[in-house]
């Protein structure tokens, strides 16, 4: 299935970008990328899921098929089209028709009933212009949520969400979010831990695991499913970097309560220990180290600071408990010679430990991400070829050598700055702050002081939240908890191009065009950075969708700032200018990229040049080589396994250093009053909850209702088979699912995965029962711990049974009747 892709030479990406300027089109560098076949044209563009070209006939999308130098194309691309034409798009402005007809907070329970008024443009852009001045005026500009969130659409200029908080901004500012849903609790301890985020950060290549890696561990990591997607475009270079490891016969252990695709395709070794105990089994590994003095001392000593005050935990000395093989094996439910076992292997080969993000996305989930380190430290490898650890192994295809590229700058939140296009999101901004997954909280408690980083927070009163390029209805937890927490708002107010749960639950709905109709532009790969990619626009605004620049420039305009909105640019303007000024910076690397015209006439991906010693990344080498020199931006500028900052917090859910704590619910924990642990897992064929309103569904539903995945222990003792419908539920709601009686999944644990459109039966009944099987409404909506108030989204435990009433419609996924 794989294919190679060239990596030109820095001198044949010279001779072919300087043809290019010249005229010469035969360059191997870019082709035409509009071809015609008949009265069919093929044009080339990007998404999450990868380079692509669209057939298009008669101002129709036909047809889609992957990039022909795409290693490992993804499936999903065949959704793609649908989502354009797709029943639930969004046709035209609709406003819920209680608050039009009655104004801002009216019928709040009404939400999600699907009751609308379709409106015009005008129409629409004067309420959101009207409603912003309002709820400034009236309560002050904190009052207005523009944290928006979510997996927006890729390209420099029509980031939604960036595009929003420019508006905001110039309309007086607004509350924002801080950190994400995907790393919440590992982003914020980590800087404490190793001096940065890492988990965004690129990790040692691919290649050099292949060569010098004997042991390749994947602790709830999945790269064969969570790299079918980047946050740019997908460049799926985890897929040839397994398949590297496969070749090179590395062996493999998968850490998982999930049998996962990397685990099958490596056929690595399978260890499922009870979910949300990685914390006790990395305890037990590492006193095996070091009551059995495999661990590096000299390492420690030279790279390390405070694990002289973690020993007496990790003895015993402190609470009487050694954190022992026995005692680790009676939470995790791993034998204890198993956990032994692991710490020998782990000493006597090079090792590589790649941690996945589920693990921190539970109670006292920064533990996790602190111990995994501590272990690695332990064993003395980091900082060597094919050693250590890695924390973006698990997503986007982290570990994929970067290219000799210019960085795309994008549109920012202010006029005239501009921006390297990178996690701007995760430093927040705005008048005030909120942790994105916080929001809820904060609506139910606004003045409620919250701790946050060593900091006190005062909840703002969120009167009117403003949403794009988001589903806070499929990524937030606790889903009627969250339900109730919006009946607070006067106002919500929400862009897409499909009827989602959150469009469903808006006073006003604006439909935005979706990425395949409008022109922008960014790279491939988030790590290899290996291209610069025309996102041309295959169709035309389907009904009436418009750009979100578009709508807001419109609302800017209203509320007397639309030149300054623009800058007087087009949509060209802006992407030509982000194009032209990664051309100068190229020209800095020694590289010559062909001018913007040439480049977009031929609609062909820009190729850059891969040189061996990104090949041979190794990170943390250079600290390790001269840790004075190239310290870590910690205050010590070593790891640390003990930190006084956190210390002074005082925070009794996040101790100084790693510890085992146990959290709110787990399988058979000693407060758990359900039997079945959920693994609420990346979704198969959709990026979160995107592409599960396409006929991609169909491929996966049962029943019509999203799959639970059931051992088949599990299953006989509760009188289930495959295809039944059944109800999935726990204090905190209730789902209807579809059976899947299987052996991938260890007994005791359920997999529902995590993105399904939440569709309640009776919208106006408090913790009705969703017909399709949104998994947020079983997972606890509590933070992680008062230092990063990250989510807990793989923190649920629940009951199953069959559902023998007459089974609900599901209506999710077509427009509401008046829509």
């Amino acid at each position: 299935m794989s294919k190679s892709i060239a990596n030109p030479s820095r001198r044949h990406f010279l001779l072919g970008t300087a043809a290019l300027a010249a005229g010469a089109f035969a360059s191997p560098l870019l082709t035409r990328g509009a071809r015609a076949q008949g009265a069919t044209r093929e044009i080339l563009s990007g998404c999450h899921w990868g380079v692509f070209r669209a057939q298009v006939q008669d101002g129709r999308a036909i047809g889609i098929k992957p990039w022909d130098q795409d290693p490992w194309p993804s499936p999903q691309l065949e959704g793609v089209l649908d989502s354009i034409y797709s029943p639930s798009r969004i046709k035209y402005p609709m406003v819920r028709r209680a608050w039009l007809e009655q104004g801002p907070g009216a019928d709040p329970a009404g939400r999600g009933t699907g009751d609308f008024v379709r409106v015009s443009w005008d129409k629409a852009l004067d309420l959101v212009a009207g409603e912003l001045t309002r709820v400034r005026d009236t309560y002050g500009p904190a009052s207005v949520y523009g944290g928006s969130y979510g997996w927006k659409s890729p390209g420099k200029l029509h980031n939604c969400q960036t595009l929003l908080r420019r508006l905001l901004k110039m309309n007086g500012g607004f509350t924002n979010s801080a950190g994400d849903y995907s790393t919440g609790a590992a982003q914020v301890i980590l800087p404490y831990v190793s001096g940065s985020i890492e988990v965004y950060e690129q990790c040692t290549a691919w290649p050099v695991l292949a060569e010098h890696t004997d042991l390749m561990v994947f602790w709830g990591a999945n790269p064969l499913r969570n790299s079918e997607i980047c946050w740019q475009i997908a460049d799926h270079g985890a897929f040839r970097g397994v398949d590297g490891l496969k070749k090179a016969g590395t062996k493999a252990i998968c850490i998982d309560p999930v049998y996962t695709e990397t685990a099958k395709y490596l056929d690595a070794e399978w260890l499922a220990p009870r979910p949300q105990t990685d914390v006790a089994m990395m305890l037990g590994i590492a006193h095996t180290l070091y009551t059995e003095g495999l661990h590096d001392q000299a390492f420690m000593d030279k790279y390390t600071s405070g694990f002289d005050k973690f020993l007496p935990y990790l003895t015993g000395e402190s609470d009487g408990q050694p954190k022992s093989a026995e005692w680790a094996s009676d939470i995790c439910q791993i034998p204890a010679e198993t956990l032994k076992d692991l710490a020998r292997r782990f000493a006597s080969s090079r090792t590589m430990l790649a941690l996945g993000y589920s693990t921190q996305r539970q109670h006292h989930g920064e533990q996790s991400q602190w111990m995994l380190v501590t272990l690695a430290c332990m064993l003395g490898q980091i900082g060597l070829p094919g050693g250590g650890y890695g924390l973006s192994y698990h997503y986007a295809s982290g570990g994929s050598p970067t290219h000799k590229s210019p960085i795309l700058t994008a549109i920012t939140d202010t006029p005239g700055q501009s921006s390297g296009g990178g996690a701007a999101w995760l430093a927040g901004g705005g008048l005030v702050s909120i942790p994105v997954s916080r929001l809820v909280e904060t609506l139910l408690n606004p003045g409620k002081t919250m701790d946050f980083k060593g900091t006190k927070l005062e909840l703002p009163n969120i009167k009117l939240a403003y949403w794009a390029g988001g589903n806070p209805f499929s990524h937030q937890q606790d889903r009627n908890e969250m339900v109730r927490a919006w009946q607070k708002l006067e106002t919500f107010i929400v862009h897409d191009f499909q009827w989602t749960a959150t469009a469903r639950h808006a006073d006003i709905v604006l439909p935005a065009t979706s990425s395949y109709e409008r022109n922008d532009i960014d790279q491939c790969g988030d790590y290899a950075l290996s291209h610069i990619v025309p996102m041309k626009k295959i169709v035309d605004p389907v009904f009436e969708a418009r750009n979100d620049f578009d709508i807001y420039a419109a609302i800017a305009e209203r509320l007397g700032f639309g030149y300054a909105y623009t800058e007087g640019k087009t949509e060209m303007d802006w992407i030509r200018g982000f194009y032209e000024a990664a051309k100068i910076e190229s020209r800095a690397k020694g590289m010559e990229m062909p001018v913007f015209d040439v480049f977009w006439e031929h609609g062909e991906p820009l190729a850059f040049p891969l040189e061996e010693a990104q090949k041979s990344f190794v990170r943390h080498a250079a600290f390790r080589e001269d840790p004075l020199l190239n310290g870590l931006g910690t205050p010590s500028g070593k790891f640390e396994i003990y930190s006084k900052n956190i210390e002074g917090y005082n925070y009794e859910d996040c101790p100084p250093h790693p510890t085992w704590m146990e959290p709110v619910e787990r399988l058979d924990g000693p407060t758990t009053r359900y039997p079945l642990a959920i693994a609420a897992n990346h979704p198969i064929k959709r990026l979160h909850s995107q592409l599960c309103g396409t006929a991609l569904r169909k491929t996966y539903a049962v029943n019509g209702r999203e799959p639970c995945w059931i051992h088949p222990t599990d299953a006989l003792a509760r009188g289930l088979k495959d295809g039944d419908v059944a109800r999935a539920f726990n204090d905190r709601g209730q789902i209807l699912v579809g059976i899947v009686v299987t052996e991938l999944v260890r007994p005791g644990v359920i997999r529902i995965n995590e993105g399904g459109w939440y569709d309640p039966v009776t919208p106006r009944l408090p913790n009705s029962l969703c017909a399709y099987g949104d998994v947020n409404v079983l997972t606890t909506g509590i933070s992680t711990s008062k230092l990063s108030q990250g989510n807990c989204g793989q923190t649920a435990v629940a009951e199953v049974e069959k559902y023998e009433g007459v089974l609900p419609e599901v209506t999710v996924f077509k427009a509401p009747t008046s829509g």
